[in-house]
């Protein structure tokens, strides 16, 4: 096991872990948090060499993608850095990248009668107001789980909050902050349920958001 006990914060700087071989040839991770080996509840960066492939595999709770460079594919099509993509529980694919690429992968977190396909290109999704100068791309939502990009202006503050259901964040640009440090970019925060922060930013800083899918006690030693 790996990172599973929810009621813990946890703050990784995914640039500084090293790659870590994965079973297929050519496609690395750096595990988030693990529940078992090779199944179960899983978060993982994992990178693709040019050329590489896995083999074809199912999602028995599903899989969640967020590209992070160059081109992820599989037998259904072609996803370019910024896609956000859901494969719902019981789907298999056999994924591969020709020019290689770097991927934010979840798997065997969804509800199991979450079973939407979602296939999101957010280089081409308007942005929405949010509060204050934010701006808010949402990506899915299902019942008290919501997952979304932020982009926050210089210098932007949020007023301090609690989240309900935990809250999780990969940094995609710039760099977050609040009062207990700064995340530079590709930094994962995992923070538990009724956890509370002060966030603001420097930098114009963009950051993918989960929030209400922790449980709300610890699950795991």
């Amino acid at each position: 096991m790996l990172n599973m006990n929810f009621s813990e914060r946890v703050v990784i700087d995914t640039q500084q872990q090293p790659w870590l071989p994965s079973p297929a040839q050519g496609v690395w991770r750096k595990p988030l948090e693990r529940e078992a080996k090779e199944s179960g509840h899983t978060s993982s960066i994992v990178k693709y060499d040019a050329g590489s492939q896995f083999a074809t595999h199912p999602h028995p709770l599903g899989e969640e993608i967020f590209v992070l460079e160059g081109v992820f594919s599989d037998e259904n099509g072609d996803y370019h850095a910024g896609s956000y993509l859901r494969h719902p529980p019981g789907s298999q694919h056999a994924p591969f990248s020709q020019e290689g690429c770097v991927i934010l992968v979840k798997l065997n977190q969804f509800n199991p009668r979450d079973l939407d396909v979602v296939k999101i290109n957010t280089q081409q999704t308007p942005w929405l107001q949010g509060i204050g100068g934010l701006q808010v791309m949402p990506l899915h939502e299902f019942e008290h789980e919501h997952t979304a990009l932020v982009k926050w202006p210089k210098g932007e503050t949020f007023q301090p909050h609690r989240h309900f259901g935990g809250e999780e964040i990969l940094v995609l640009s710039g760099k977050f902050q609040d009062e207990q440090g700064e995340y530079p970019r590709h930094t994962w925060i995992r923070s538990p349920h009724m956890s509370g922060h002060f966030p603001f930013v420097e930098e114009e800083t963009i950051i993918l958001v989960k929030t209400g899918h922790l449980p709300i006690s610890t699950i795991q030693p």
